[in-house]
């Protein structure tokens, strides 16, 4: 029933294709997979085969494949995508020797795949679980672990007409927290060990080799700085009236989507709030033009590979997605030891939990929640020093599984 489901899976993206742009993007993307990996794989290399959903994931299994690259170059790296959303970001990735997309997950394309690429080792990241392309690994002989998986009561594994089989098809599953842990257990699955997120670890490395932002610096001054990071709509209608009202502070907004329209979208909404806006690539195109006088005024990033490094002026962040999507990188910002805030879509998100348990993030629902939580820092600069320690202690004392997973997987537990 599985094989049925991805032929019919696939049909049905091939038709979608003809009206997506980003699925078509994916299907020509998958064409090109097999003849990439016969031009850049030899049958004498060994090779580690890391598969990454989309940016988030990757992010995940960074840290191990940049190790890798540095204390075993006798491997040759391949990376997989499944979304277009990632493969386009990184398909010039230079920590990987190749870079493609994982084709559907049928008979056909596993044989395929998995003759051209002959991995030695494959890391699944996180959420991925095919089935075809697991089984045959398995009984190929090929190692195969799970990277920072994590596991829920309700998820279709577990559920009367679901399957574990392609669970107990890996060798390790490195998982996030103990549930995952006991929910494996449960089922018969005991190849586990609790390491905590990898990406942990490559927040604390992107927060090390974060450069300076003059831009941002000269346009923040000595002013206390509001960073909301991929927000979207429902967010920016609620923070951006809250600032109308507190001019001292400035505001820093990196939109989730930096499309024309969004960004009109927000200088407009910023208008009717009696703040004016800036956009970050005018002042880079023109340093000068970042005016003396920053009261009243926010600025728009308008650009990406950004907002990692400007979380570092923030004293409070917002991390936007939880009124749809979900929320998204908290840690990216809690590294920074300032307290995050972020709508209700954030059940899923172990991190998000485990901050608001500590005291180092906080949840809104609407404009009200949202004035209680900062009107709250604003008069009290213990509460707020103390949410942001609350957040930074928790990034730095839950770090080390990237280590703990490569010592496992390459070095043998060592």
């Amino acid at each position: 029933m599985y094989t049925i489901g991805i032929y019919l899976y696939t049909f049905c993206a091939i038709i979608a294709s003809l009206f997506s742009k980003k699925v078509r993007k994916r299907i020509i993307g998958i064409g090109q997979t097999f003849t990439l990996l016969r031009r850049h794989i030899k049958p004498s290399d060994r090779v580690v085969w890391f598969h990454a959903a989309s940016l988030g994931e990757f992010e995940q299994g960074r840290p191990l494949m940049e190790r890798l690259g540095k204390e075993h170059p006798e491997y040759k790296i391949l990376l997989t995508f499944f979304s277009p959303s990632g493969y386009e970001v990184r398909k010039n990735y230079e920590g990987a020797d190749l870079v493609c997309y994982i084709p559907f997950d049928t008979p056909g394309n596993v044989y395929s795949f998995i003759r051209y690429a002959h991995p030695e080792i494959a890391v699944f990241i996180k959420y991925e679980f095919w089935t075809n392309f697991l089984t045959t690994l398995h009984k190929r002989g090929t190692k195969v672990y799970s990277v920072s998986s994590i596991f829920r009561d309700d998820q279709h594994f577990f559920k009367w007409y679901g399957c574990i089989k392609p669970l107990k098809q890996f060798d390790h599953l490195f998982v996030q927290n103990q549930h995952s842990k006991n929910i494996l257990a449960n089922h018969g699955i005991t190849c586990t060990t609790v390491v905590g997120d990898t990406r942990l670890d490559r927040v604390i490395d992107i927060k090390n080799a974060a450069s300076p932002l003059p831009i941002v610096e000269r346009f923040a001054g000595d002013a206390p700085c509001f960073i909301a990071g991929s927000s979207w709509g429902p967010d920016e209608e609620i923070y951006i009236p809250y600032f109308a009202k507190h001019k001292d502070w400035r505001l820093i907004i990196a939109p989730h989507v930096i499309s024309e329209s969004h960004l009109k979208d927000i200088e407009r909404l910023l208008a009717d709030n009696g703040i004016r806006s800036l956009r970050y690539t005018t002042l880079e195109a023109s340093p000068s033009s970042v005016p003396q006088d920053t009261s009243g005024t926010a600025l728009i990033v308008n650009c990406f590979g950004k907002l990692s490094s400007i979380y570092r002026y923030g004293k409070v962040a917002l991390v936007g997605g939880g009124f749809g999507v979900g929320i998204h990188n908290v840690p990216e910002a809690a590294v920074y030891g300032i307290p995050v805030l972020f709508g209700p879509n954030n059940r899923k998100f172990r991190e998000a939990q485990d901050l608001k348990s500590c005291g180092g993030s906080f949840e809104y629902t609407d404009s009200d929640s949202f004035a209680t939580i900062m009107d709250r820092f604003m008069s009290s600069p213990e509460a707020l020093a103390q949410a942001g320690k609350a957040a930074g202690d928790y990034i730095n004392s839950n770090a080390g599984a990237a280590d703990k997973c490569f010592k496992a997987i390459f070095e043998g537990g060592k």
